[in-house]
């Protein structure tokens, strides 16, 4: 065992022992007695439980700990992300490790930035969900007498087997996954396998600007997300390769269509540059998709795993066309990376209920559910060209794109959002979007529940908000 003579030996011979924290080094390297991930782990936790780690104090660098209990880095970052994990921690990247004061830990605080004041406004432009009165209707989930799938059936495959044909059916267009899954919803889709493959202080690199609950995910797993510029097809390859100059990513992490906030939709063309760009300069770097308005999105489907499916995971959402509460989405790709999702995912839920699997599979077949969502996405993007339209009347520019959102540029946020708010109408603040800072501030405007003779009156108020003088929106 590595005493505590030694320790301080070890110490005062590093770079680091003369820094501000070597106590804490000490500290934590006494308090240890198991040298695993697991046991280091619950020592930092025992000290922060115990007062005698504040809240606030900054925890050493991966490095000194491990160099003072003689261990390889690997172990201490394995420690560190589990503290991340269950709240005790905090990261900032570079900047370090801190322990949290136990109060918000684990609070997704971009996520209730953007939607907690929903229902709150007469005109409601921030919740970013489905028109109800576009989803398709619910067919009965045995029809015709048909028995539906077993209730007490604890071994049987996690996906019904008619929807997964469904499923890559719906994909074998653009790319045949080598394994496929299905969660519960796109978020959950993401969370699993971005916990499944990223380590505490891992890079991720991400669209800028990007959905918030993303950037909630990776502060919690301890992962650094570094943001990479975006245009009208997606992310930019000069961007990303700049990104890559500097940064050994983990994971890039996208949505191919629809982009949330700003509509954004990948062409063929550019998915094929990104790929090159990935296959020349991050050889090992996993691409995750999210398709999150999956078929009711304009564009067609585009994935990089048309280009790298050896490292490409593909997320497709059915609950923003077929109801929120199906929370169903499929997983496909490599065996390799949807098997550890899978096996890890049978230490808890195991599967989602095939009833529900079993009332999507028979809404993929109704012509009536066909219909309602070919209609719903054409009205949904005729609802949101005619606020581009009306937006563009008014002298303010925006991404035509695609799905059920667009990025306003406003002179101010905060008081764009206070005009609005005054003639209540609701918005969501660009901030929390933001992987690194733009050159301008941005509101995100949902236009999905928008009906097209309110554009212009709506237009007249974002545009009076986004240069922010107060306007008397017209009912």
């Amino acid at each position: 065992m590595v005493t505590l003579l030694q320790i301080i030996r070890a110490l005062l011979a590093s770079p680091e022992g003369s820094s501000p924290i070597q106590a804490e080094v000490a500290r934590i390297a006494a308090a240890t007695d198991d040298h695993s991930a697991a046991g280091i782990a619950a020592a930092v936790n025992r000290l922060i439980k115990s007062g005698e780690l504040a809240a606030g104090s900054r925890l050493p660098t991966v490095r000194a700990l491990a160099s003072a209990l003689g261990i390889s880095p690997t172990t201490v970052n394995e420690a560190w992300r589990s503290l991340v994990r269950i709240g005790s921690v905090r990261t900032h990247g570079r900047n370090g490790s801190f322990v949290t004061d136990g109060l918000h830990a684990g609070w997704p605080s971009r996520f209730w930035r953007i939607a907690g004041t929903a229902g709150e406004f007469a005109i409601d432009l921030s919740a970013g969900v489905p028109d109800p009165a576009l989803l398709p209707p619910l067919p009965e989930l045995t029809p015709g007498g048909r028995r539906g799938p077993g209730l007490s059936g604890y071994l049987d495959p996690p996906v019904l087997p008619q929807l997964e044909r469904m499923i890559r059916s719906a994909w074998r267009e653009v790319h045949e996954p080598e394994r496929v899954t299905v969660v519960d919803g796109s978020l959950d889709a993401v969370d699993r396998v971005l916990t499944s493959v990223l380590r505490l202080g891992d890079r991720v690199l991400v669209e800028n600007p990007t959905f918030p609950p993303f950037l909630d995910m990776l502060e919690l797993i301890g992962a650094q997300p570094v943001a990479v510029g975006i245009d009208s097809e997606g992310m930019r390859p000069d961007a990303l390769r700049d990104a890559l100059a500097s940064n050994q990513p983990t994971v890039l992490l996208l949505q191919p269509r629809a982009h949330n906030p700003t509509g954004a939709s990948m062409s063929r063309a550019r998915a094929a540059d990104l790929a090159a760009v990935l296959r020349a300069d991050a050889p090992s770097t996993i691409v995750v998709e999210d398709d999150h308005a999956g078929p009711v999105a304009a564009a067609e489907p585009v994935s990089l795993a048309a280009h790298l499916p050896e490292r490409t995971v593909s997320i497709m959402s059915f609950s923003k066309a077929y109801g929120p509460d199906l929370r169903l989405a499929a997983i496909g790709g490599p065996d390799e990376l949807i098997e550890p999702v899978i096996a890890r995912r049978n230490l808890g839920p195991a599967w989602s209920s095939r009833l529900l699997q079993q009332l999507l599979a028979d809404m993929l077949s109704d012509s009536r559910c066909t219909a309602a969502i070919d209609t719903a996405r054409t009205v949904y993007a005729q609802r949101r060209q005619a606020l581009v339209d009306a937006l563009a009347e008014r002298g303010i520019e925006v991404l035509a794109g695609d799905g059920f959102n667009l990025w306003l540029p406003v002179a101010g946020e905060r008081d764009a959002l206070v005009v609005l708010a005054t003639q209540g109408i609701g918005a969501a603040p660009g901030r929390p979007f933001l992987a690194a800072p733009l050159d301008s501030d941005y509101l995100r405007i949902t236009t999905a529940g928008l009906s097209v003779s309110d554009a212009g009156s709506i237009a007249d108020a974002l545009a009076s908000a986004a240069r922010n003088r107060p306007h008397a929106l017209r009912r």
